[in-house]
């Protein structure tokens, strides 16, 4: 290798560590990316309307301010009142199951195994009490009392309001960073990305409703407790998915134990059922023009992004997968590999390739192109600084 290509590659090194360095404020950017998309389609919808864009965009925000301030105002003081009841019953939820548990092994059927369990269970549900409690400390130490969280939540609004102010700005200055040919097709790219991302988002939303809603109903009529956590956590966790809707289920299966057994084993059957119409009926029917994802590569991808930014890259799992696969399909499949081996067939005439072959020379095929400049490009949603 050349002096030259040895500085290229160490710059390449230097700079991939420095992504790695900053990796979570290049997520705090997807995010916002992301929130400045959702509040851009809006913003979208009210100029269709006939309004300017420096008028739909401040009352696309007024709008979402106002729903905020509703949800926080009438839901979230009930909310964690019954969530906080919820998690001051877990201990004496882990002590009435092992007491029912004791009580079954005692009056077990004639054909039901023997269980190696441990002898004293009230000894063990002690034990575990205090952990219990710990871990609940812990957990709302760490989303309630956290500084470095509440910090990020502002770069991130912030962040979203200086995208949504002039899109277009900062669309131009990302294309620069590709070759002059390719920003043409680079802005195709991200026009399907942003399409995409307004489509998850759109169909999270109401598939997330619904499943709140069918919860709430369905544990109104089985009579069980704190319904309104239940259906909330059940909406909110939907927006993760595999591990959500699994993890939604844990605080109704509590207190329905709590209350009768026969009721535990209706929550399950509830929760089930509502499952299989949100994944074969409601993601099929709203989100028709979304990407599809297989399920065992939104899993993948949720395991992998977890592993290396923590939770907000769980978070974040499937509208990165979302905006990933898209790049892949669009600049990796159709502008490489498609391609690959088929220029020489392309842009050679086929009289040409005749007369060549029959002499036996071989002809180049002349596959530059003149550069296209950023001036060259076409406006990319002019409206956005009408």
């Amino acid at each position: 290798m050349k002096l030259g290509q040895w500085l290229g590659f160490l710059c390449l090194v230097i700079a991939l560590v420095v992504l790695w360095q900053i990796r979570q404020m290049l997520l705090l950017v997807f995010a916002a990316v992301v929130l400045a998309t959702a509040l851009n389609s809006l913003a979208r919808r009210l100029q269709k309307s006939g309004m300017s864009r420096r008028a739909a965009v401040p009352l696309a925000l007024s709008i979402v301010v106002v729903v905020m301030l509703l949800f926080l105002g009438l839901i979230v003081p009930p909310f964690i009142d019954q969530f906080l009841q919820l998690v001051r019953l877990l201990p004496e939820a882990v002590t009435e199951i092992s007491f029912r548990l004791e009580q079954f092994i005692e009056q077990r059927p004639p054909w039901f195994p023997i269980l190696e369990l441990p002898t004293d269970l009230t000894s063990l549900t002690q034990q575990l009490q205090p952990l219990v409690r710990n871990i609940l400390g812990n957990f709302f130490e760490f989303f309630s009392n956290s500084l470095n969280a509440l910090l990020e939540l502002l770069v991130v609004i912030v962040l979203t309001i200086m995208l949504l102010a002039n899109p277009t700005a900062y669309r131009f200055t990302f294309l620069k960073l590709f070759p002059s040919f390719y920003r043409r097709r680079a802005d195709e790219i991200l026009v399907k990305c942003e399409v995409s991302l307004g489509n998850w988002i759109s169909g999270l939303l109401i598939s997330s409703s619904f499943v709140a809603l069918l919860s709430f109903i369905g544990l109104w009529v089985l009579q069980i407790e704190f319904i309104l956590a239940h259906a909330l956590l059940a909406g909110l966790l939907n927006f993760i998915p595999n591990i959500g809707p699994t993890l939604s289920i844990v605080f109704p299966l509590t207190v329905a134990l709590l209350d009768a057994p026969w009721k535990a084993l209706f929550v399950i059957g509830l929760y089930l059922i509502i499952q299989q119409i949100e994944a074969y009926y409601l993601t099929p029917t709203v989100m028709q023009q979304q990407v599809s994802l297989l399920p065992a590569l939104t899993l993948a991808a949720q395991i992998f992004f977890a592993s290396f930014f923590g939770f907000l890259g769980l978070l974040l799992a499937l509208p990165l997968t979302v905006v990933a696969k898209t790049w892949i399909e669009e600049a990796l499949v159709k502008d490489i590999l498609d391609k690959w081996g088929n220029d020489r067939l392309e842009t050679v005439p086929a009289s040409v390739a005749q007369d060549n072959s029959s002499s036996g020379a071989i002809v180049e095929p002349d596959i530059t192109a003149a550069p296209i400049p950023t001036e060259a490009l076409p406006p990319i949603d002019r409206a956005d600084d009408a």
